[in-house]
């Protein structure tokens, strides 16, 4: 089986997915002496059982495991590849985008694409998939596989991929408008706060973080939110220090009470980009996604 078929990948993700070779025959509608002969050329292949059982139950291997969204990316992308087609109007399209993103990028840009794609694309469907870690996946090509793109920023793991850059930002520190904090805090003053960041993941830090820290910043007194969005309700009437994107500060309600305060560290910007998997750059829909995300960051400018 050098070469299975896309049956084999078919059956592969319904015994993953269901651990019984009876209801996996029943929803790929084969009968079940020829799914166990799946599951037996699927196991000689992989050189694993796959499903083992475990009192009157069947649980995946860790190799199943593994497997199990695997396949389930592969038959998206399947999917994907024979939804392209030469032509598109999305006047007249009932296609659903997914997009994944974060929930800063979701603020920013948001509201904003939705207001055009629904003008564009009326009887279409946008769908925005937050993502909860700004590494989101090590294997780019796997994590694009069932969404049309990503929005992330430079120096993401899908950077050897397609892409399209859409606004600039840069990192602020956010207060609490009664916290006296100097304008041009020092190192050891920044080191000495209380922090509340976005994400905290050691080994992925987000780009403010690993550059603070680079700077010579020690944090050792953090709390971790797993939204940006979240971080100013955690630094409002304390005197804990967020790290926040320009873009997010400004848009903060003022009965907030927060101020926003460069950091007084050189730190390189920001960049978003729409990322996506090469076998969507020939497909004329994404193309025209593309293009209206593109027009979107451009009506909000440099900022």
């Amino acid at each position: 089986m050098n070469r299975p078929d896309l049956n084999l990948v078919v059956a592969l993700h319904a015994l993953l997915e269901e651990r019984h070779v009876t209801r996996a025959a029943q929803r790929i509608g084969v009968g079940q002496p020829a799914a166990s002969a799946m599951l037996a050329r699927l196991r000689r292949h992989f050189d694993d059982e796959l499903l083992t059982r475990v009192g009157n139950r069947y649980e995946l291997t860790p190799l199943g495991t593994s497997l199990r969204d695997r396949a389930a990316g592969v038959l998206e992308m399947n999917d994907r590849l024979f939804a392209i087609k030469s032509r598109f109007d999305p006047a007249r399209t009932e296609r659903e985008f997914v997009i994944g993103i974060s929930d800063y990028a979701l603020g920013v840009l948001g509201p904003r694409l939705l207001e055009r794609f629904e003008k564009d694309a009326p009887d279409a469907r946008l769908t925005f998939r937050l993502y909860t870690s700004p590494d989101h996946d090590s294997d780019g090509d796997i994590a694009l596989r069932s969404v049309d793109g990503m929005i992330l920023p430079y120096g993401n793991p899908h950077k050897h991929l397609p892409h399209k850059e859409l606004l600039r930002d840069e990192w602020v520190l956010l207060l609490d408008g009664a916290n006296d904090l100097a304008g041009a805090p020092s190192r050891e003053d920044l080191s000495d706060l209380r922090w509340v960041v976005a994400y905290g993941d050691p080994a992925h830090p987000t780009p403010g973080t690993g550059q603070l820290e680079a700077a010579g910043v020690t944090m050792r007194h953090i709390t971790v939110v797993d939204s940006f969005r979240m971080v100013p309700y955690f630094v409002t009437g304390s005197r804990r220090v967020g790290v926040v994107q320009r873009r997010l500060a400004e848009s903060l309600p003022e009965h907030l009470g927060l101020r926003a305060i460069p950091v007084p560290y050189p730190m390189p910007e920001l960049v978003l980009a729409f990322w996506w998997h090469p076998i969507n750059t020939v497909d004329a829909g994404h193309s025209w996604l593309r293009e209206l995300l593109g027009q979107v960051a451009a009506e909000l400018g440099a900022g």
